[in-house]
């Protein structure tokens, strides 16, 4: 069911969260899945809706910092790891970035893909907010879509893809940035980035100093990683249920009217106006309105209208790290479906 984002409505929410149902809500980043993430009953029930495997870890939203003792063995990160811990958090929550940190026993394995660390976050979205501590202070939340498929930014592309699959879903317009959280590893050495994201390696590296990036997504030759450690660390994901392209010299292509072509701009395009088919992801070239647009335009083109998504990358800057991240992901898992099975909608 889908309701307005008001005072009401967040209280009714914040019941069905605390009694073990699944809410959908809106971060500032995407829309998320939420559940008690002390629930496991309820955990359960979000991967199977969202037909997510078992060994992906969801993150832990909080609302407060005095939430992390119910969730973190703050001890085991060490001296190094504790002043990180405490500079980010001072510095970039509420906000765009997940840390990744030693959990205690009391987290759910299911919360965690059965590791012993836990990724938290603290989102700066007001309405996600007042829910988490409206409710159980802790809460299980992934991308509110079903799994590999295109990031939700808006509460109808929640209602189209998972229905009524979820118990509430609350309407707060569409979401600021458009890309998920950064995650940023923080268990063991050097801090490591998993996921671009919202918030950049610069902002991060400004507060602790040098940490060391994700693999980059558009190196064919990387290997998976050895054990998945956070969301969106798969290769194929994000993607449409369209076949989408990563193209160079996306410019130059000879065009096919069955086909959209998505630019990063309008100097990218290299031309005034456009065909019915060409469509631009921000005409300044904002890194900032070309991320907030990103899922948004791809869920509009995937709408059965083309027989393929042609797109070019970003610059690999700030934002267009987090861009080109999803792009070539979307890229690799382009075969995904986009309807939650009829067996798993609540009667």
């Amino acid at each position: 069911m889908l309701i307005p984002l008001n005072e009401e409505n967040l209280r009714r929410a914040a019941r069905c969260l605390a009694s073990g149902g699944l809410v959908a809500f809106p971060t500032e980043t995407v829309y998320g899945l939420g559940a008690d993430a002390f629930n496991e009953r309820a955990l359960a029930r979000i991967f199977a809706v969202k037909r997510r495997p078992f060994f992906d870890p969801l993150i832990v939203h909080i609302a407060s910092l005095a939430a992390l003792p119910r969730l973190v063995d703050v001890s085991a990160l060490g001296g190094a790891g504790r002043e990180r811990l405490d500079a980010l958090s001072r510095a970039l929550w509420p906000g765009p970035l997940t840390l990744v940190l030693p959990k205690l026993p009391e987290v759910p394995g299911l919360a965690t893909g059965g590791l012993a660390t836990v990724a938290v976050r603290f989102p700066s979205h007001e309405g996600a907010a007042a829910l988490i501590r409206l409710s159980t202070g802790a809460v299980a939340a992934p991308s509110a879509n079903p799994f590999g498929s295109l990031s939700p930014t808006r509460a109808q592309h929640v209602e189209r893809t998972l229905g009524d699959a979820v118990d509430l879903i609350l309407d707060g317009g569409p979401t600021e940035i458009g890309v998920e959280s950064t995650v940023l590893d923080l268990s063991e050495g050097c801090p490591r980035i998993l996921r671009p994201g919202g918030a950049s390696a610069e902002a991060i590296e400004a507060v602790v100093g040098p940490v060391r990036g994700a693999d980059n997504p558009l190196d064919s030759s990387a290997a998976p990683p050895a054990s998945v450690r956070s969301p969106g660390q798969l290769k194929g994901h994000y993607a449409p249920a369209t076949a989408l392209v990563l193209a160079d010299g996306l410019r130059g292509l000879a065009r096919d009217d069955e086909c959209a072509y998505l630019f990063f701009s309008r100097e990218s395009y290299g031309e005034e106006g456009g065909a019915k088919n060409v469509f631009i992801l921000s005409e300044a070239g904002e890194l900032i309105e070309a991320a907030a647009r990103l899922f948004d335009v791809l869920h509009d083109l995937d709408g059965g209208l083309w027989s393929c998504i042609y797109t070019e990358r970003a610059p690999q800057e700030g934002l267009g790290c987090a861009i080109n991240d999803r792009l070539a992901k979307a890229a690799a898992g382009s075969a995904g479906f986009t309807h939650i099975p009829p067996e798993l909608r609540r009667k």
